[in-house]
């Protein structure tokens, strides 16, 4: 997993809220076997009308959010379904960092095992960043895990909010495999020591 520690980028924002799962990759794009691919589906069914074409009303496909790697969202963003796709493809979309009042709590869960920073921040801030990138074309912010803040170029400032663990996983660049395997010497040790028959009696 890539470690996340300071990223600058463009900011898209999403003025949505109770964003679930399935608005972010529909079901019917779940029957690949790689975690990659998933991209060109992030909310399809808004990013796209009926006859497959591109909708210019909806925030990614204009010009001036292209490339956007943080995703300004509303409150309970992630909510539904546990599937770990909707990460996979927000990150294969390009999106290193979210920011929104509030997430589900398994969404959450799984953008910190993909690299991804889901970051809390008061929904007048929210507001507030909407406001300037939708403002200012090609609109920045650098945030900074390990000083849990964003700003930008214009002197704003704010300071978000994360689970200690996700944040710390997070700096160090792993999930729950890559922790474990810290201890690989001391779980080496314990099963040399084990005699798996006196465990029959």
């Amino acid at each position: 997993m890539q470690a996340f520690r300071v990223h600058a980028g463009r900011v898209a924002p999403l003025e949505r809220a109770n964003v679930d799962t399935d608005q972010i990759i529909p079901k019917q794009f779940l029957k690949r076997i790689e975690r990659t691919g998933y991209g060109e589906f992030l909310f399809f069914g808004w990013r796209y009308q009926q006859d497959g074409s591109a909708n210019p009303d909806f925030v990614l496909n204009q010009p001036h959010f292209s490339g956007a790697s943080i995703l300004l969202a509303g409150k309970n963003f992630g909510c539904g379904s546990s599937r770990e796709h909707a990460a996979w493809a927000l990150l294969d979309y390009g999106f290193r960092a979210i920011l929104a009042p509030s997430f589900a709590d398994i969404f959450a869960t799984n953008c910190t095992k993909n690299g991804i920073l889901a970051a809390t921040l008061d929904e007048d801030v929210i507001a507030e960043l909407s406001r300037r990138a939708l403002a200012n074309p090609d609109y920045q912010l650098t945030v900074d895990l390990k000083a849990t803040e964003i700003r930008d170029d214009r002197g704003f400032r704010a300071v978000f909010t994360i689970d200690p663990s996700r944040r710390k996983y997070l700096l160090d660049g792993l999930d729950e495999i890559g922790i474990t395997l810290q201890q690989d010497t001391l779980i080496s040790k314990y099963e040399s020591a084990r005699r798996p028959w006196l465990s029959l009696r």
